[in-house]
């Protein structure tokens, strides 16, 4: 495997990538009628998440950058909800909701020093 470099060796982007791995690993266990509902969205914003902060790298300035990770602030968000509801209709075990509950929280620690950090 090539070497990471540039946004890759971001550990929020690190983190972020293995909330979307977790997402994609517990919905293959959901009913098959939400594969096109909860399953998509779940996927989708998780990998919003991790897209964002990689363009957002990509960008020229700090605010360009910024406004990305706002983006990606707001995805996150979003995977909480999901998170919950999954919990709450009973697709997801108490486990595996603390295990990405935990993901999800520590991606939104992460992300927060890195947007702190290019606030400076």
């Amino acid at each position: 495997m090539a070497e990471y470099c540039g946004y890759k060796k971001l550990n929020v982007y690190i983190k972020a990538n293995d909330l979307v791995i977790g997402v994609y690993d517990i919905t293959k266990r959901f009913p098959k009628e939400e594969l096109f509902g909860l399953v998509s969205q779940m996927r989708r914003c998780a990998i919003s998440v991790v897209a964002n902060i990689a363009e957002g790298y990509g960008k020229n300035t700090k605010k360009d950058k910024l406004n990305f990770c706002y983006i990606s602030r707001g995805s996150l968000t979003e995977i909480e909800y999901y998170i919950d509801l999954s919990y709450q209709l009973k697709y997801i075990s108490k486990d595996q909701f603390f295990n990405l509950k935990g993901k999800r929280d520590e991606v939104g620690r992460l992300l927060f020093g890195y947007m702190r950090s290019l606030a400076k």
